[in-house]
């Protein structure tokens, strides 16, 4: 029994070196394969080359403000204006335009037009005017009613009244600055009813036609100009009182 134990034991050691032994053999015969290590190379190459690629990518995502939880919105009207909730654009607000310095347009004439340089010889003639023995080119227009009476003087755009004068030469006057680098002058006016420093809106009342020595021969009249914020050159009114309301 003891010598059928010990034959047992010679005959289970070997093959337990042999099982023990038979792993390592196998990745040698793998590692001595020629392709092995190409193949290996490749690989950790290629899980590297991952690695970064996904580091990079995290590191320049950028966040934007719906990832933070903003709400966003888009107030530019010159893109297609705002959405309302309905889903619908809204149209921007057009720019305010110059209305007439009087209620009715109707009820006045030009009887003193702007000088041109560029106007034909009897306009450039007929806006020169005549003071103290000196001929000066007409920097505005002059309205005058057709029944020769005194109406109501209008703000031609919302602005600030930024001078209020009394000038023996023109006259009263009022001057409104507007946001459109523009200044409106109202000269010849009498019962004048705004302050300097007052804000007012287009069409507000500012004053009644009045006389002046400039213009005597004119009458009762409003002489109206526009002139540039920005170095003061006058603008023909006209050519933005007739513009499309």
């Amino acid at each position: 029994m003891s010598d059928q134990n010990k034959g047992f034991q010679k005959e289970e050691a070997p093959k337990t070196v042999q099982g023990a032994q038979g792993v390592p053999s196998a990745w040698k015969r793998l590692l001595a394969k020629k392709w092995v290590f190409p193949a290996t190379y490749m690989a950790a190459a290629a899980i590297i080359l991952t690695l970064m690629w996904v580091y990079q990518d995290i590191g320049t995502k950028t966040v934007s403000q719906g990832d933070l939880g903003i709400k966003v919105t888009n107030d530019k009207g010159t893109s297609g204006g705002t959405k309302t909730p309905d889903g619908a654009v809204a149209v921007s607000a057009q720019a305010e335009t110059m209305q007439w310095p009087v209620k009715d347009k109707s009820l006045v004439s030009i009887s003193i037009p702007f000088y041109d340089t560029n106007a034909t010889n009897e306009v450039k003639q007929a806006a020169m005017i005549q003071y103290i023995d000196q001929l000066t080119p007409h920097t505005g227009i002059d309205l005058k009613a057709k029944d020769e009476a005194a109406f109501d003087v209008l703000a031609v755009m919302s602005g600030k009244v930024t001078a209020v004068e009394q000038n023996p030469v023109v006259g009263n006057l009022v001057e409104i600055t507007h946001s459109n680098g523009l200044v409106s002058v109202y000269q010849s006016l009498s019962d004048i009813k705004v302050a300097k420093g007052a804000e007012v809106k287009k069409g507000d009342l500012l004053a009644k036609a009045g006389r002046n020595e400039f213009e005597k021969e004119d009458g009762v009249h409003l002489h109206f100009e526009v002139r540039q914020v920005i170095d003061s050159a006058v603008v023909n009114p006209e050519t933005l009182l007739n513009a499309k309301q």
